[in-house]
């Protein structure tokens, strides 16, 4: 006897059941339905940002648990990438005019393309890793990097059109944006072309492990670099959710297998050996109790911190070793991100962008009247009011960012409970969430006086009703 499907979370089902509900009204737009569904049930999208030589593809290859995104000078190097599960493992490549060319694989890793690299729009790739089964990452190329055709492809894939591209395999619901040491204006000013809010932006200050004054600082990089990540956390509070510190060639090594016995071996062989005089010993070619080709790869797997500080722990074996590398990397906060607000936030705009092709349809379709009461019906259901307020955050973020109605609309999204969205602590009276709803309603009608933009106006008629909603009458407008 198999399980019974686990119930739909209320905002699916209320999607589910407008889809069923268009597609009752006609085989044309039971095919619009079909497609729109497809984008309900597929995981959200993730898309990785930042410089050249940032660190996206090795924080990959660390979030997928295996050595697949290209870091070296390969073609595959300079291509968007789309990893989602799947078996067997495969790639291919989709062409600008939207026909996709089988890729040759090699254990997940791409072979030599089969067609030239300037007329790709991007790479699609499978892996049966149950690690990406709750989203589907996005590796671009880099900005600003030595050529402006890598930048371009990145923008013509996530920001400039080729709509049909977009809409069959790139659209993206949330990004995390990469970084060291702290974000440059044009970077800031790309992620704000992408659309994203800061609830669906993540901020990682890469290479944490080298912060600061590096492995031989007087400060532990680590520490350093976390209180570091909090600071910038504050500064870039419009631009990001929060910024996390991650040493990505550590989470690599830990996350993709490379790590052997042999290695925890000959690193613990090199206990003893003071700091400078082991930096001294890992750039020379002098032959000691370690060959100069078995430091090299020891470098290469930990880079200068994992080599200096790991040394006592890899006397513990290969298995301790790879441990203490997966908690001096961060990832699993970054997993922990990843898995629950992101997820979740990416989940909201994507049901937020299924009511916008809705919406599209009722402009285009002879049956608009029939579309506009299924959308008219969705946005007044309860299940989907946080999903409308996030309508109204993007809308306000693009024409009146530093407005007090758009950290209203902000507060109201993030946050799960009535008296965290009033900004009261979670653990707050009915007294006090009651008097507090009727302190932001009173000043929702006093802004509703003298609005700046049609944006706002709409923003304040919506936050009438969630307010209403909150003191018992939501009949009031």
């Amino acid at each position: 006897m198999t399980a019974p499907r686990p119930p739909l979370d209320p905002v699916r089902a209320a999607l589910d059941h407008a889809l069923h509900a268009l597609a009752g009204l006609g085989p044309e737009l039971a095919g619009h339905a079909n497609r729109i569904g497809t984008l309900l049930w597929s995981p959200p999208r993730i898309v990785i940002v930042g410089r050249l030589k940032a660190g996206k593809s090795t924080l990959v290859n660390a979030l997928i648990g295996a050595n697949v995104a290209e870091t070296a000078a390969l073609e595959a190097t300079n291509l968007v990438s789309v990893y989602q599960e799947g078996a067997p493992a495969r790639g291919e490549a989709v062409l600008l005019d939207g026909t996709r060319v089988p890729v040759p694989t090699d254990r997940g890793r791409i072979g030599h393309l089969p067609v030239e690299p300037h007329e790709v729009a991007y790479l699609h790739r499978w892996l049966p890793s149950a690690a990406i089964r709750n989203y589907t990452l996005v590796d671009t190329p880099g900005l600003a990097t030595l050529t402006a055709e890598n930048e371009t492809r990145t923008r013509r894939v996530l920001i400039d059109g080729f709509e049909q591209t977009r809409t069959a395999s790139v659209d993206a619901d949330a990004a995390v944006f990469l970084f060291d040491s702290a974000p440059r204006a044009d970077e800031i000013e790309f992620l704000r072309q992408l659309g994203f809010t800061p609830l669906t932006t993540l901020g990682v200050l890469s290479r944490a492990d080298a912060f600061g004054e590096g492995a031989l600082g007087t400060r532990n990089p680590l520490a350093h670099a976390d209180e570091h990540a909090a600071l910038l956390a504050s500064r870039l509070v419009d631009t990001v959710m929060t910024v996390v510190p991650i040493a990505g060639l550590l989470a690599e090594t830990s996350h993709t297998g490379a790590l052997t016995e042999a290695d925890a071996r000959a690193l613990h062989a090199l206990s003893g050996i003071a700091p400078f005089d082991l930096i001294d010993l890992l750039d020379s070619e002098d032959d000691a109790s370690v060959p100069p080709q078995v430091r090299g790869r020891l470098v290469d797997l930990l880079g200068e911190y994992g080599t200096l500080h790991g040394r006592e722990v890899a006397a513990q074996g290969a298995a301790a070793l790879n441990e203490w590398l997966v908690t001096q990397s961060c990832v699993p906060r970054l997993h922990s991100i990843l898995s629950t607000h992101l997820a979740a936030f990416a989940a909201v705009k994507r049901a937020h962008r299924i009511i916008g092709e809705l919406d599209r349809l009722a402009y285009s379709r002879p049956e608009r009247d029939h579309i506009r009461d299924i959308v008219d019906r969705l946005r007044s259901d309860p299940a989907l009011h946080t999903v409308v307020l996030f309508g109204h955050l993007e809308a306000m973020l693009t024409a009146d960012p530093t407005s007090p109605v758009t950290q209203e609309l902000r507060r109201l999204v993030k946050h799960p409970t009535p008296a965290t969205k009033l900004g009261l602590s979670p653990d707050a009276d009915e007294h006090l969430i009651m008097e507090a709803a009727r302190d932001r309603l009173a000043w929702v009608h006093g802004r509703s006086l003298s609005t700046s933009t049609a944006a706002e106006d709409a923003a304040l008629v919506t936050l009438v009703r969630t307010y209403n909603t909150m003191l018992g009458h939501p009949g009031h407008r």
